[in-house]
């Protein structure tokens, strides 16, 4: 049995393409909900999906509330905007079939902004566990750029087919994501302590502006590449100012 997670706030434009990828792959869907006001929750109850409404904690936290609610033991983490490839979708049904012989799998992740694969940018394709017997792994709980954690005698197992994340279909929605994290991130340097001078805050933003460009290949991205880079820099810009109105406002 395959229990689905997936978190989600506002996604009624991406959610309906994730669900019928799932179908014939997970046996439930669970899905927590961060009060959307669109109609992300109607069209996850019409396709029979056990929907949560929780305030959103973090992604950390909110994907080891998700797969605490499966009943499954093992749980397939994905995100709205995430839809299985029909090679994956064949994959995980042959591991139902054998009833599993790994405690965790993982696959390629593909990235697309605007509808163009990604090569470089710092969003190449990847591996990612994101099938695990919840028994043995479990969510970090950080507030962005969670993980999943488990023993080290663990090894995940690599499976055939593709996950295509369609991380934005405009430029602007880009920028808002990138910003909603950029504050998250905020509040975990403000939490360290971290409180960086105007001047420094800058310089830090000019190296992730360069470092995506010509280190990560932004470059030879187009006009993707280059607002990725530009989305980078104005991010790290207000995750340091984010954690600097945190820490004045403490000192009062």
């Amino acid at each position: 049995m395959i229990s689905a997670t997936i978190i989600t706030h506002n996604e009624a434009r991406n959610i309906e393409r994730c669900l019928r990828s799932l179908i014939g792959v997970a046996d439930e869907i669970i899905v927590v909900d961060s009060m959307s006001t669109d109609a992300t929750v109607d069209i996850c109850r019409r396709y029979g999906c056990k929907v949560t409404e929780r305030a959103f904690t973090g992604y950390g936290s909110q994907r080891q509330y998700a797969a605490g609610l499966a009943s499954g033991r093992y749980v397939l983490s994905i995100d709205a905007d995430e839809v299985l490839s029909e090679e994956l979708r064949q994959s995980l049904i042959a591991l139902k079939s054998t009833d599993f012989s790994h405690r965790m799998y993982r696959f390629r992740v593909v990235n697309y902004i605007c509808g163009q694969q990604m090569s470089r940018s710092g969003m190449s394709p990847e591996f990612q566990t994101r099938l695990f017997d919840r028994r043995y792994a479990n969510w970090d709980l950080l507030d962005v750029g969670e993980r999943l954690t488990y023993p080290n005698g663990v090894h995940p197992y690599n499976i055939e087919g593709d996950l295509y994340h369609y991380r934005c279909s405009d430029f602007d929605e880009l920028d808002r994501k990138e910003l909603r994290n950029a504050n998250m991130r905020g509040r975990i340097l403000a939490a360290a302590g971290i409180d960086l001078p105007p001047f420094v805050i800058w310089l830090k933003a000019a190296v992730a502006y360069l470092n995506c460009m010509f280190k990560e290949g932004a470059i030879l991205d187009g006009l993707a590449g280059k607002r990725i880079a530009r989305a980078r820099y104005l991010a790290t810009i207000a995750a340091y100012r984010t954690a600097h109105a945190i820490n004045k406002r403490e000192q009062k």
